[in-house]
């Protein structure tokens, strides 16, 4: 009987073995860029997100250690369908072990549930919705950049306490918009304001001349621009040539990334008041990587917080990997090494991922410089005030999600 149970001590220590061994000889990751590719989200992230990734794995120091890095990217052209068949392509035909980017957050809700099926990784960066931390966190994912809380606290709040106290909502009409006039809803009538009314308008609409005359008839002094990319561009635009900031209502762009300053000029964008998480003029570090960034970009554009947040995660996920000395492809125990290690940035600087997914760092609020305050090319954004990490995003006592133990 002794004789029998210590061989089955010895075989489960040498299957165990076995196992460490596997692991550490395992020492290739395949990660998947799924972004808009080819519309109104594709300068947001696109072929800027691949390319952050594959700065990254330069920048890991893994290849050096014999790691074989692969990056591959699909376009889920802004439709949960294709978004979702493309993830379960990757994963179980392509062997893909980590999915990032996913602007779009109908499609990143979607594949949210996927990947944790399949239980892989989850890193998205460009999706806004605050859900993916909250009532559907995934022990799979980790949300890094922004979301509609940190928008709406930031943008919303700041405007409600400058005087701006009744607003009308312009409002992208799928889950993004949705997330994101609700949680500035939240922080418009917990600060005294109210919400007069509002309109939603399709996905990359290019005529915003009937949503604007609604929200110009409604006589709110905020007129609340819950939509992004394109939608933002072109909304403002043509705000701008109907007259409505002349006439006294402000604009108040919820969701605002350089690539769209950049797009409208100083001249329609000045003044604009809006939340990001990083701007490329930062200091030493966030410029030396915005300009090896822009060097390799086709159109020499200057990276968005998207694109910064794909480097960083990825950054995270790789030193995670370099930590567990090898690819254990099992998703839920990497994202839960992930959570207990600290993340340091040049891009981000120091922070933490909690225990829902939601990864915390400062966010700024900026104005966007009038054409004479500007030095020279992208030279866009002027500090208004910081927001501590802490502040930032959602307390976990407020968090809907079924991760934490409440």
């Amino acid at each position: 009987m002794r004789a029998k149970l210590m061989a089955g001590l010895l075989s489960t220590v040498a299957a165990l073995t076995m196992a460490g061994a596997a692991m550490a000889d395992d020492k290739v990751v395949k990660i998947g860029a799924l972004s808009d590719q080819s519309s109104l989200y594709a300068d947001v992230g696109g072929p800027g997100s691949t390319l952050a990734a594959q700065m990254a794995a330069e920048d890991s120091g893994l290849i050096a250690k014999g790691w074989k890095i692969e990056v591959i990217s699909g376009d889920h052209q802004n439709k949960p369908d294709i978004g979702g068949n493309i993830a379960r392509q990757w994963l179980d035909i392509d062997k893909v072990d980590a999915i990032f980017d996913v602007p779009n957050s109908g499609v990143a809700l979607a594949v949210n549930n996927i990947v944790k099926e399949k239980n892989a990784v989850y890193l998205n960066s460009g999706a806004a919705s605050s859900d993916l931390t909250n009532a559907q966190c995934s022990p799979n994912t980790v949300h890094w950049t922004y979301d509609t809380y940190m928008l709406a606290h930031g943008t919303g709040g700041a405007l409600v306490k400058a005087g701006g106290d009744t607003w009308y909502f312009l409002t992208a009409d799928y889950a993004f918009g949705a997330a994101l006039e609700r949680d500035t809803t939240a922080v418009i009538n917990a600060s005294g304001g109210r919400v007069v009314g509002g309109v939603k308008h399709p996905l990359n609409t290019s005529d915003f001349s009937s949503f604007l005359l609604q929200a110009q008839a409604s006589k709110a002094k905020i007129i609340g621009l819950a939509n992004a990319g394109g939608d933002t561009t072109n909304s403002i635009k043509q705000a701008s040539e109907f007259g409505i900031v002349a006439g006294g209502q402000k604009l108040a762009a919820l969701l605002l990334f350089i690539s769209d300053v950049h797009a409208l000029g100083l001249n329609v964008a000045q003044g604009l008041n809006f939340t990001e998480t990083f701007y490329w003029d930062t200091n030493d570090q966030t410029r030396a990587f915005a300009k090896r960034f822009s060097e390799r970009m086709k159109n020499k554009q200057m990276p968005t917080m998207v694109h910064a947040g794909v480097y960083a995660a990825l950054m995270h996920y790789f030193k995670t990997l370099d930590q567990m000395g090898g690819n254990s492809r099992d998703g839920a125990k990497i994202v839960e090494k992930m959570k207990s290690m600290p993340t340091d940035d040049p891009l981000f600087g120091k922070g933490e991922i909690q225990p829902n997914g939601r990864a915390i760092h400062p966010a700024y609020l900026f104005e966007v410089k009038k054409p004479s305050e500007s030095k020279g090319p992208w030279d866009y954004y002027k500090l208004v005030s910081t927001i501590p990490a802490d502040q930032a995003f959602t307390p976990l006592t407020d968090s809907k999600c079924p991760l934490l133990k409440k």
